[in-house]
């Protein structure tokens, strides 16, 4: 089963406008996501990481150092609800342990800790399970983000003691020093940097009671909600996961999860996709899979993904990625 959830569309916006002041159009950068136009329009609109991946994967082609700049722009207003509770908190401290509560409503893909470490702190991020084409590129993202939140929390820059990363240093290792004012240390055991612990118990300037708790019981909502469509769409995912060479179809796959079309349909539309729009994107991240790892020829993998024309294959692939299988094959197989 592919390795995927929901995540809403506050990164694929940030990394639209980015681009867009350097004249370069949505649609390159949407390239083989799934993602339309329309779905940019809807503020309710769920995507999965993979779709998430995509659109990144095609920033990062552009730009290395993107996951820099971007994390710098994700300011603690970018995360809704999220962001007003974590502003109104009593503490530093409080705001923190929040937000590692909910990852689902903060969006990240990794596993956020806070390690006590004598008199300081580190703001850790471990465990990431995605592309690991794109490790460093999150791993870059999720520190900076996470920086920009401290220092909007506290309404001033939260000073740095130290800062690690999983990945070794990359060739553009000296504008870290723009959004880390501390120490480096790279091919660390995670991602993380430090703090003084004396910033726990540092009181936030836009603290409120009354406002923090209908915020947090609105983020305990949320989150219910949220892990609720993750655990259908993951359901979803697994059946037609192992039904790619011969797909089950809208009404097919409504009476494998015990509802009825329109309820099926109904609910990808709140999901912001549709049935073809999940058919495909799974076919395609088991057609770049297969044309990595494995010696089959293209018409197998055509075969074993489900269709009946080596050529409707090719033509599909093309408009998920912008290029032939044959061309994918040798660029991405590994050396």
């Amino acid at each position: 089963m592919l390795h995927s959830h929901l995540t809403t569309l506050n990164a694929v916006s940030l990394i639209l406008n980015t681009f867009k002041a350097e004249g370069l159009s949505s649609e390159a950068l949407l390239a083989g996501s799934g993602i339309s136009a329309a779905d940019l329009n809807r503020a309710d609109t769920r995507i999965t990481t993979n779709q998430e991946m995509q659109v990144c994967a095609n920033a990062v082609a552009l730009k290395r150092d993107i996951g820099l700049e971007l994390g710098r722009r994700m300011h603690v207003s970018c995360y809704g609800i999220l962001g007003y509770a974590l502003l109104t908190s009593a503490t530093f401290g409080d705001a923190l342990r929040l937000a590692m509560r909910y990852p689902a409503l903060l969006g990240t893909l990794f596993e956020l800790s806070l390690e006590e470490d004598g008199e300081r702190v580190w703001f850790v991020a471990a465990d990431y399970r995605e592309s690991p084409a794109m490790a460093v590129f999150n791993a870059e993202f999720c520190l900076v983000s996470l920086k920009v939140i401290c220092d909007d929390l506290l309404g001033h820059p939260l000073p740095l003691l130290a800062a690690r990363f999983e990945h070794a240093a990359p060739d553009y290792e000296a504008t870290y020093a723009e959004h880390f004012n501390c120490p480096l240390h790279f091919g660390a055991r995670d991602n993380a940097f430090a703090f003084d612990r004396r910033w726990l118990d540092q009181p936030l300037p836009l603290a409120d009671v009354i406002t923090h708790q209908a915020m947090a019981e609105r983020c305990r909502k949320q989150n219910v909600e949220f892990t609720g469509r993750q655990a259908w769409l993951g359901r979803i995912r697994q059946l037609l996961s192992a039904q790619l060479n011969a797909a089950p179809g809208l009404e097919g796959l409504a009476e494998q999860m015990n509802c009825s079309a329109r309820t099926l349909r109904r609910h990808l539309k709140d999901l912001g996709c549709s049935y073809q729009e999940l058919l495909d994107e799974l076919r395609f991240e088991q057609a770049k899979q297969m044309l990595c790892e494995d010696q089959l020829p293209i018409y197998q993998i055509a075969e074993a993904l489900g269709f009946s024309e080596t050529a409707s294959f090719r033509h599909a692939f093309v408009r998920w990625s912008g290029v032939a299988p044959s061309q994918f094959r040798p660029q991405h197989r590994p050396s």
